[in-house]
């Protein structure tokens, strides 16, 4: 088990050291801090004395290592837009996007499951062959466009829901959520069933494929065979043997729907860290792109380490196969 960790850790790493290359890269090859902060009135005097202050007459490797060093407490400088520094932006940003993914992850799940676990009980009934046809229109549709619908006949047609923004919310220390207003939850129903639809699509044909492998196993025709009741076999053995690699998807997915957010908070005008990361793009503005280029990838890392860990935990054939594999060497 140390062993597993430690290679998943060291892989980590690996990953965030590309990426952070990456994030460096912009910096020197997408546009000239020095003629975006000056402007064109900055004189030649100006702008080499702001190259030294910057560092950016440092070599490379010199200019890496600090900006490594830097990344790693956090600091990425001040916004070229704003003239803030991008941690306190992101911070801000960072609950709108982390409240909206959740409640998409969370649709998708509440919403998904049954589904998936009806279709697969009853394969061939019109209900079932209706839900497939849904999940298939939900992966089908460009999410933007999903939004646009949304907002035409719930928004402008039927008045009943907020078309843009995040209502009005409390502040809890450095964390703010609209989940605590009505207004809140009001402007977060449009955005998080917008964003949640490809993956309640995704869940749902996963569950059905998995619960259908799962009733055609050896045990389920001897649970059959002892006589147990359809709902013991069903949801007592089927269902509980489906959900792990369900889980798993959908905690690799998280890390996506934080990351494609993006579209879904552009479309609503939800202030999240998409959002200012769309606005970034708009004004090169690359010390916002970079931070928030790394921190969606130690998202994506953080979240990938835990799963691995929990699947490692709950499914014993992977100890085994580990065990086995470590003996052979």
């Amino acid at each position: 088990m140390f062993a597993f960790i430690i290679r998943r850790l060291l892989q980590a790493v690996g990953v965030m050291l590309t990426v952070a290359l990456l994030a460096f890269i912009l910096f020197q090859y997408v546009g000239d801090p020095v003629m975006i902060m000056l402007g064109q009135e900055g004189t030649p005097a100006e702008r080499e004395q702001l190259r030294q202050d910057l560092g950016l007459n440092d070599p490379i490797i010199v200019q890496f290592y600090h900006f490594l060093a830097n990344a790693v407490q956090g600091d990425f400088g001040l916004s070229l837009r704003q003239g803030q520094k991008v941690s306190v932006l992101l911070s801000d940003r960072l609950p709108a996007t982390l409240e909206l993914s959740i409640a998409a992850a969370l649709i998708a799940l509440v919403v998904g499951i049954p589904l998936g676990v009806y279709t697969a009980l009853k394969r061939n009934g019109k209900l079932s062959q209706a839900f497939l046809a849904f999940s298939l229109l939900g992966v089908s549709l460009p999410t933007f466009l999903i939004g646009i619908l949304l907002i035409l006949v719930f928004s402008v047609q039927l008045g009943w829901l907020p078309s843009y923004g995040r209502g009005e919310t409390v502040r809890l220390g450095w964390w703010t959520t609209g989940l605590l207003t009505a207004s809140g939850w009001k402007h977060l129903i449009l955005p998080a069933i917008t964003l949640s639809l490809f993956q309640v699509a995704l869940v749902l044909r996963l569950v059905r494929s998995e619960m259908l492998e799962v009733l055609r196993a050896d045990y389920i025709k001897f649970a059959r065979a002892r006589g147990l009741t359809k709902r013991a076999i069903h949801f007592g053995h089927a269902l509980k043997n489906t959900l792990v690699p369900v889980i798993t998807i959908m905690g690799l997915q998280l890390g996506g729907i934080i990351a494609f957010a993006i579209v879904t908070e552009t479309v609503f005008q939800w202030p999240g860290m998409g959002l200012l990361f769309i606005q970034a793009v708009q004004f090169a503005d690359i010390p916002v792109m970079a931070a928030y280029l790394c921190l969606i990838s130690f998202i994506f890392v953080v979240i990938n380490l835990i799963v691995d860990l929990l699947y490692f935990a709950v499914d014993p054939r992977l100890r085994v196969g580990l065990g086995k594999s470590g003996g052979g060497h």
